[in-house]
């Protein structure tokens, strides 16, 4: 989602302008439209039912993986909505190798005061080792909580009847992209199963209007993989349901379950075909996956290398700068694979984990979650993230894309098919590790159930 477990690269600095210059959500202002934001005790209207009081300029140090536009504009709403009403000195700071960071951090005795984790396990491993500090210790109400987010996302960060993650965005995984002008020339359909995208595929290939229907790529540095593990996670979901699908996250059936084997067979029938796939699938650990949904703009939009491409919604901060959504690429949900399962939703996003307890980091914590801040930080251009507030509405969200994602995102919840990532719920050594290694592996041609049965082996045994 917002981007996790995965880095972000810089991006022309023109946009990043564009961005501070957007208007905001909510009323549509900005900081100027409102008090100015070093008047302590006022706040932009735009920032909402907001309860400034003089912090007396205490520092709050917030670390996550998101970089560029994301970080530019959380950092504008911090000082917008926070800072100047506050007269705090809130700063976030994004690393591309967050996750190796903050536990050097931590272990270094200079943890961040709050850490923003994409991988609730790893949130659940602190609270184990006693270094996270429960929300209820630091105030909030457990019922408020779960009336602002939904029992599901709060419980993500439960350990021991306590909670220990305030989420902080959500993101929609399960999305395909494709190139329209194609679609449209060719008359192609968007297809609801997997057997019409199979179909689909097949006659990509036979009309020949792309080198293959599909750009896949995995590379992403130290995480290289992640992206497969979205794919199996979508199949997943969508075969064999979200209650297995939770037992294999919590280790209730081993990881090379026959459900999650045939999962990966159904991901093979597009990954391993070597018609479907532009390249080798060999290859595609070393394609970098902020390039790979370049071939569907490239040689050039109306002659792509590839026509489909899976990703989250944020991939479009990595689109070719005069892309067009709507027009050159649109978007359509990863289809049904059992039409007896529910309608699904692979989700991404944030948990904020506290490591410091101070009255400004309470503060802090409150206002990100308020309605009015988390529509604020929706309507900033470019910005992919969709807000866990439950009160939020679409008209927060500048990018149709991300008010569509937020329409599924609530379909899902309510049938009872939307998951969180499983990988950024498994304990980290599994799924930020040996999962991602097993996807490379298994991708440069490793026996799928021999690398599965890797990872079944690295599971902790407490």
């Amino acid at each position: 989602m917002l981007v996790t477990k995965r880095s972000l690269r810089p991006i022309a600095a023109a946009a990043t302008v564009a961005l501070v210059a957007a208007a905001c959500g909510g009323d549509g202002g900005s900081a100027a439209d409102g008090a100015a934001a070093d008047d302590v005790g006022a706040a932009p209207a735009h920032c909402g039912d907001i309860q400034p009081e003089d912090l007396d300029g205490a520092g709050v140090s917030i670390f996550g993986a998101p970089t560029s536009v994301e970080a530019d504009a959380f950092n504008a709403v911090i000082e917008d909505c926070f800072n100047g009403p506050f007269n705090a000195n809130g700063v976030y700071e994004g690393s591309d190798s967050f996750e190796t960071q903050v536990l050097v951090r931590i272990e270094g005795g200079n943890a961040p005061d709050i850490a923003m984790y994409p991988q609730p396990g790893s949130i659940i491993e602190l609270a184990e080792r006693g270094t996270a500090i429960a929300l209820e210790d630091l105030g909030f109400d457990t019922a408020e909580l779960e009336a602002t987010f939904g029992e599901y996302l709060l419980s993500l960060g439960e350990f021991e009847g306590k909670h220990y993650g305030l989420p902080t965005n959500v993101s929609l995984k399960s999305l395909i992209w494709y190139n329209k002008p194609v679609f449209e020339a060719n008359g192609y359909e968007i297809p609801e199963t997997w057997d019409e995208l199979l179909a689909l595929s097949q006659q990509i290939v036979d009309d020949g209007s792309a080198e293959a229907p599909f750009c896949i790529g995995t590379g992403s540095d130290a995480a290289t993989g992640w992206p497969a593990t979205d794919w199996l996670e979508d199949v997943m979901l969508r075969t064999a349901g979200p209650d297995t699908y939770d037992q294999w996250v919590s280790h209730e059936i081993p990881f090379d379950d026959p459900a999650v084997v045939d999962a990966a067979n159904t991901f093979a029938e597009i990954a391993f075909n070597p018609d479907f796939v532009v390249g080798r699938t060999s290859d595609i650990p070393g394609v970098d996956f902020r390039d790979a949904a370049h071939g569907m703009f490239s040689p050039s939009i109306e002659e792509p290398a590839c026509v489909l491409h899976r990703q989250a919604s944020f991939i479009t901060s990595f689109f070719p700068e005069e892309t067009e959504v709507g027009t050159d690429v649109d978007v359509f949900p990863f289809p049904a694979v059992d039409p007896d399962q529910p309608t699904a939703a692979l989700i991404a996003g944030e948990l904020a984990a506290v490591l410091n307890d101070t009255p400004a980091v309470r503060a802090f914590l409150s206002t990100l979650i308020s309605e009015g801040v988390q529509c604020t930080l929706g309507g900033y251009e470019g910005v992919q993230r969709i807000s866990p507030n439950v009160n939020t509405s679409g008209d927060c969200y500048t990018d149709d894309v991300v008010a569509r994602s937020a329409d599924t995102i609530v379909e899902a919840l309510k049938a009872g098919g939307a998951r969180f990532d499983a990988s950024d719920l498994m304990p980290s050594i599994v799924g930020t590790g040996s999962f991602w290694t097993a996807m490379n592996e298994w991708m440069r041609g490793a026996d799928i159930e021999q690398v599965l049965a890797d990872v079944e082996a690295s599971w902790p045994s407490s």
